[in-house]
């Protein structure tokens, strides 16, 4: 990667995290916890990234409830290049306001976007493989996505469906995007060899990007540029909370990949840099304990996994427990997620891990909004 490209990570950090309630809260969603560490999970993207750009070059997208924690985590991103998002409206509006902020300081600059609550081991593919994408995204008007190879036919990824190898910048030509499919078509994709998750890490000019929002969200982009252009001013918080709710509520990968794949493989100019390192986005409590068994050997004999003040199992296999403040004991039960805090307990089989959520908005329902 040539030292004169100017690298810009972006960071998405505006989820709630419902889906590791009781841990995460609104306040303490899970980019901000510590899951599989001593670092929370935005440290960690921030961290990873430190050789290719100083956390002074870092722009965070967040929410009102994250934004003092994170500001807190990340002491050395500045405080205005941690943004408040005063509604959420999905990852398009989120990239294309950093788009349109970073392009009126350089237009040529490459933004990296990244989620704030991924794993990635074997860090040094990671950045090797970024080093190509970077490099092919200020080549030209270029959009890059790090996909990963598939190890199994997942139904809760999106896939990228890859083409010709371009061979000099070991990147492939994409096809298509394909939103999580059902089980037949991930195990159709998996078994030919041509297919990669999408791992929600993209990298492209703040021009292209500008651009592409301009062209394809063409009512929301005017709103973003007002905005952008209030950036630093006293109205900009007043401008914000007004335009921001207008714009499309839709993801980058609707509002921008998939209309621009269909222009076709030649003319996209879309391109994958597959890449070979260990990915885990954690989705679930489910994914915690599949990625803490295989990669951190908590496990004991019997597949439990357990961060407690001790653990006692008789006939009990396959479970998640997080209690860190008791002792815990289990009988005769298997595949439970366990996870008990201050005020809240949660016990779930681990096949129903991704219905959790459904937990933090029944609670809103009730009104009991001090568990949420």
């Amino acid at each position: 990667m040539p030292k004169s490209i100017d690298f810009r990570p972006v960071i998405l950090a505006g989820g709630s995290g419902t889906r590791f309630w009781p841990r995460s809260r609104r306040a303490r969603a899970k980019q901000v916890l510590a899951l599989d560490g001593e670092r929370s999970m935005i440290q960690q993207t921030v961290e990873r990234l430190k050789p290719l750009a100083a956390p002074e070059k870092t722009w965070v997208i967040t929410n009102e409830f994250l934004a003092h924690e994170i500001a807190d985590q990340l002491a050395g991103v500045p405080r205005h290049q941690i943004i408040e998002e005063p509604v959420a409206r999905n990852t398009a509006p989120a990239c294309g306001l950093a788009a349109f902020l970073i392009e009126r300081e350089n237009p040529e600059a490459v933004l990296g976007v990244f989620p704030s609550d991924h794993v990635i081991a074997d860090e040094p593919r990671f950045l090797k493989a970024l080093q190509k994408g970077i490099t092919l995204a200020a080549s030209g008007d270029n959009i890059v996505v790090l996909g990963i190879e598939p190890t199994r036919p997942e139904t809760g990824y999106g896939y990228i469906e890859t083409g010709e190898d371009d061979g000099a910048e070991a990147a492939l030509r994409v096809r298509r995007f394909t939103e999580k499919p059902n089980l037949n078509r991930a195990q159709e994709f998996v078994a030919s060899g041509n297919y990669y998750w999408n791992s929600g890490m993209f990298l492209w000019s703040a021009k292209t990007l500008a651009n592409a929002v301009r062209e394809h969200l063409p009512d929301t982009a005017p709103l973003l540029e007002k905005i952008a252009a209030s950036f630093g001013k006293p109205e900009f918080e007043q401008v914000f909370r007004d335009l921001y709710p207008k714009c499309e509520n839709i993801s980058v990968d609707y509002a921008v990949l998939e209309p621009r794949s269909a222009k076709g493989e030649h003319q996209s100019h879309l391109y994958c840099v597959p890449a070979e390192f260990a990915w885990n986005d954690l989705g679930s409590w489910a994914s915690l304990y599949e990625y803490q068994m295989e990669t951190r050997l908590r496990g004991d004999g019997d597949g439990n996994v357990a961060e407690s003040d001790g653990h006692l199992t008789i006939e009990a296999g396959n479970n998640y427990i997080y209690s860190p403040k008791k002792f815990v004991a289990l009988v005769g039960v298997e595949n439970l997620v366990i996870v008990d805090t201050e005020d809240a307990l949660l016990i779930a089989h681990r096949d129903h891990s991704q219905d959790v959520g459904k937990v933090v908005k029944e609670l809103g329902l009730s009104g009991r909004d001090e568990l949420i």
